[in-house]
């Protein structure tokens, strides 16, 4: 792997040091994840001044807070790095099909280092307001330390999965032991050896670091509300000659999943699963189990978008679960009764054998849910369940939960917050109708998670640099989505979220797993190579659906700098349904 260059020790404190206010900057950067660092290196790149506000005190974004056991990429390693860079491709050498936490990590701060953009954030400083003021076209920005600085705009990288999701029971403050979530796990770990432990929820944190967490534990208890749906991961060690094979021809590996529905390249299978046998139908279901991993929704293509199709892999899954959990009970409760992939599919590494433990038990509380912690438990129906540690594997207040941390304030004093009251509304998935200015990577409305990030992150920074560029040619103060043309591209992400399943279950795509959120499908569904053309539409015909005030010459065509990457083709052999509904329904 290349080296990796960790910050000094301390060097986090040289950048906290500053006065309460600071030099007006062009842009404001919320975040030093991977859109944040992409950012920080388009905007210096395109001769923009830029400061970035950091609330951790590395960089890394979610894979600076979720250290939990067994956190790891489930998008293959090779494909899952930044793509604007050869050299970076070139030097930089994954060592396992799916990378874990501490080889990610490595790779974001190895990134910070090669492009120095350590010297542009400030680290342990969380923004606490963001205010726009009409009359100068400027943001102010202030943060937890007092710090206030002055900004044409405000990026927000804060992530999609980023703020987690702490239910509130009855009685946590009563126990006696430590409670972990696994979206701010300690940087030194923590040991569970000898201990009682319950972990709560079953999704994907949880899948991941259960197995190893029975290792340690003297005695562990899940506490599941909802079954779901896990394909062995098949991690190994990735072999040098396959390494080889792809760094010498990259770009050809970038082209083609670019035109994935995913933006992700694996093995794809588009014909329907009901015109298969049932014989056919398992061959090809055990072909793809075995090779594991998310690609195993490649087996057919109508798998997210047919009942019927999705019900023979459902049960395929199932059957799955029964012939590895040994007691029948428990794989019962194991087994999902949703939609298959209606929920994010989660991958593992052992998970279903680790109930066939003696001292690992599962408690469903589907029906009669958590009543309460105390000193020494928690309880469920009226028992007790002694715990000396608890992780809370509870999840995210997915794709807006950092926004609601913050206090954004547009026009005419009118709060992000009360704005997105029903649901957040976007165009794009960028900007908000609103909020001059203000630009949301891999935001609502976007492919975001439905996609590969760090291709969706460099593909939306292009995008909002080239708009800034275009803004500094034609002397534009400030550009904002129109309501109308927002009101379009909503209705439009909904209208296409319907020909999917996934749009079908509670998940947290839609807000369900925290309550009291509006229930909307917040993710583009129409492929990442749909989304990609809109938004080459959009700047094509001089940024159509926003209004550029003051430029000299109107929404005139831009000159296309760092998009000119994202002129992406659909692959007709594997176009989804949901790619289908977006091209023929209009968006104006």
């Amino acid at each position: 792997m290349a080296a990796c260059i960790l910050p000094e020790a301390g060097s986090p404190a040289k950048n906290r040091g500053m006065s309460p206010s600071h030099s007006p900057v062009d842009a404001v950067v919320v975040g030093a994840g991977f859109g944040g660092l992409y950012a920080l290196y388009c905007l210096r790149k395109m001769g923009f001044s830029a400061l970035c506000f950091e609330a951790g005190d590395g960089v890394g974004g979610t894979w600076y807070w979720n250290r939990y056991p067994g956190a790891r990429c489930d998008v293959e390693s090779l494909q899952y790095s930044y793509s604007f860079s050869p050299e970076l491709d070139q030097e930089w050498t994954w060592t396992e099909k799916y990378s874990p936490q501490p080889e990610i990590l490595a790779y974001a701060n190895h990134v910070a280092d090669r492009f120095d953009l350590r010297r542009d954030i400030r680290f342990e400083t969380r923004v606490t307001t963001a205010t726009y003021d009409e009359a100068r076209a400027l943001w102010v920005v202030e943060t937890d330390r007092g710090e206030k600085v002055e900004a044409r705009f405000c990026m927000m990288a804060v992530g999609c999965l980023s703020s987690a999701n702490k239910p509130p029971f009855e009685g946590m403050a009563d126990f006696k032991g430590p409670i972990w979530h696994t979206g701010e796990w300690p940087k030194e770990g923590v040991d569970f050896t000898g201990q009682r432990v319950g972990v709560i929820g079953t999704g994907s944190s949880a899948i991941q670091s259960i197995p190893l967490i029975a290792e340690q534990a003297k005695a562990l208890t899940v506490f599941q509300r909802t079954a779901n749906y896990s394909v062995p991961a098949r991690n190994a060690p990735l072999e040098p000659e396959h390494v080889a094979k792809v760094k010498a021809d990259y770009p050809a590996l970038r082209a083609k999943a670019r035109m994935r529905p995913t933006g992700i390249f694996f093995p794809f299978n588009a014909t329907p699963a009901l015109e298969a046998s049932a014989d056919d139908r398992q061959r090809q279901y055990e072909e793809f189990w075995t090779r594991g991993g998310l690609p195993f929704l490649g087996a057919y293509g109508d798998l997210l978008f047919n009942k019927q199709a999705n019900d023979t892999i459902a049960d395929f899954a199932r059957e799955k679960i029964r012939g590895i959990v040994k007691d029948p009970a428990t794989a019962d409760l194991l087994c999902p009764d949703n939609v298959f992939g209606c929920k994010r599919l989660c991958v593992d590494t052992g998970y279903f054998d680790t109930y066939n433990k003696p001292h690992v038990k599962l408690v469903d509380v589907s029906k009669t849910p958590i009543e309460r912690f105390t000193a020494d438990g928690i309880v469920v129906a009226g028992t007790l369940y002694p715990l000396d540690a608890v992780v809370s594997a509870t999840g995210f207040a997915a794709m807006t939960g950092s926004y609601d941390k913050m206090r954004i304030t547009g026009r005419n004093g009118l709060t992000l917050a009360e704005k997105w009251r029903a649901g957040p509304r976007t165009y794009l998935g960028v900007a908000t109708a609103g909020f001059p200015n203000l630009f949301m990577i891999t935001g609502p409305g976007s492919p975001s998670v439905l996609a590969s990030m760090i291709q969706a992150i460099e593909q939306h920074v292009d995008w909002m640099v080239d708009l800034m560029a275009h803004m500094r040619d034609t002397g534009a103060k400030s550009f904002e989505a129109k309501a109308a043309d927002e009101d379009q591209w909503v209705e439009h992400v909904n209208e296409v979220s319907q020909v999917s399943l996934r749009s079908t279950c509670s998940s947290w795509y839609v807000g369900a797993n925290v309550p009291g959120r509006p229930r909307v499908f917040m993710p583009y569904i129409g492929g990442f190579p749909v989304y990609v053309q809109k938004c080459n539409e959009v700047m094509d015909t001089g940024y159509d659906g926003f209004v550029l005030d003051g430029a000299k010459t109107g929404n005139a065509a831009p000159e296309v700098r760092l998009t000119k990457r994202w002129h992406v083709p659909l692959d007709m052999d594997v176009i989804s349904p949901a790619m289908l509904a977006a091209k023929r329904v209009p968006v104006v």
